[in-house]
């Protein structure tokens, strides 16, 4: 814009403002983002490999739905690092967060699940005690081997 082309109405230009500052959180975000994904995929990644190496079964993971109960069948297979199934890692080495919406052909026919990019805290922002640090839940999830309940 140049100089001339400026509003001049204050609305305007808190409208401008705003739109820039939340342009650049955004942003901020996005970078903060992509940084964390790099520093968790290969922690991801070195797990099912020690899991591989340890011999730990993998199984067909399950998905649990938004709301309601029972779980969903995935085409995923991998292991579970949660007790409470909420997120697993696959045999290809991705992270997977098995929470889905809830939906009869799901229940019928079961459910594709993208893998996300892990999080350095797992469970943040949730109740007390469900927060841990990604490398210390792997290395307990690893710890257990196969007697990680079911």
């Amino acid at each position: 814009m140049s100089p001339q082309s400026e509003p001049t109405d204050p609305a305007a230009v808190r409208r401008r403002q705003a739109r820039e500052n939340a342009e650049y959180h955004h942003a901020a975000a996005a970078r903060a983002a992509e940084a964390e994904a790099r520093r968790t995929a290969p922690m991801v990644a070195a797990f099912a490999e020690a899991m591989r190496a340890a011999g730990v079964e993998a199984t067909r993971l399950r998905a649990l739905p938004y709301s309601g109960g029972g779980s969903l069948r995935t085409d995923v297979v991998g292991w579970y690092v949660r007790r409470d199934h909420r997120a697993a890692v696959g045999t290809d080495g991705r992270w997977y967060v098995l929470v889905v919406a809830p939906s009869l052909r799901g229940r019928l026919a079961g459910v594709h699940v993208e893998p996300s990019d892990a999080p350095l805290q797992v469970g943040a922002g949730g109740r007390d005690g469900d927060s841990v640090a990604l490398d210390v839940l792997l290395r307990l999830r690893l710890d257990a081997g196969p007697d990680f309940p079911a």
